[in-house]
């Protein structure tokens, strides 16, 4: 496996894939940065077959549909993205399952950032069956949770992010690697740290939210401080929708 994190802003990108196949996935890519992926993948003599957002971003403008134009690859969102876009795309389902060469990439959805959230599970055939990280998107960050007041229902998506985290993250081994969509600097969570990555098993034993078990006390305490709403917003969702 190969693997490349991009960093751009408080924004994390990501490339990874088979290099003995040749086939690659691009994860959350970021206007401007698409001829970074580009070069990074002919660097690891591979083809991007995939780019997905993780959901449609509220806070910067995606690359994602613009990379995958120049590349021929696969657009990719949750297929609930599809009550918002006005272009066409490729619908990703809970439990889907994406190969790309010897690397496996489960779709698991994971709702409350925004409605349309997935996560990824990904796991190397070369070294076992068993996953070996989680792509978190906004649903869970290093040192916090993602915020849920974008869709204008906090307390709905609040519980929703409980049901995720408790349903879907939390159960995994602690030994998983956790790769979100941000780090310190960003306003989609509160109390981000600057580490670009971290575990579920430190994520659990460190973050105040993630020892919550209780769903109405969980909604309360993510509710409480909700970071300012991102700059431009509504311009930057309207672009991301349209294309």
């Amino acid at each position: 496996m190969f693997f490349r994190q991009r960093k751009h802003g408080s924004c994390l990108s990501y490339l990874f894939g088979c290099g003995g196949l040749g086939k690659a996935i691009a994860v959350d890519v970021v206007a401007g940065d698409e001829d970074w992926f580009i070069m990074e993948v002919e660097a690891a003599q591979a083809t991007i077959t995939h780019v997905i957002d993780t959901h449609v971003h509220a806070d910067h403008l995606s690359g994602g549909r613009n990379l995958s134009e120049k590349v021929g690859a696969a657009y990719c969102l949750h297929s609930q993205a599809a009550d918002w876009l006005r272009f066409p795309f490729t619908p990703l389902s809970d439990g889907d399952v994406i190969e790309t060469g010897n690397v496996i990439s489960r779709v698991l959805h994971t709702p409350g950032h925004t409605h349309d959230s997935i996560s990824l599970l990904v796991s190397d055939r070369r070294r076992t069956e068993h996953p070996w990280f989680v792509m978190t998107g906004d649903t869970l960050f290093v040192g916090g949770i993602g915020r849920p007041d974008l869709a204008g229902q906090e307390q709905v998506m609040a519980g929703l992010l409980f049901d995720s985290l408790q349903t879907r993250l939390l159960v995994l081994p602690d030994t998983i690697e956790i790769w979100p969509g941000h780090q310190a600097g960003s306003v989609c969570g509160a109390g981000l740290s600057g580490k670009p990555s971290s575990t579920i098993g430190f994520e659990k034993a460190h973050q105040p939210g993630l020892k919550i078990g209780k769903r109405e006390e969980f909604i309360r305490f993510l509710t409480e401080e909700i970071p300012p709403r991102p700059a431009e917003m509504d311009r930057i969702v309207r672009q991301n929708t349209s294309g």
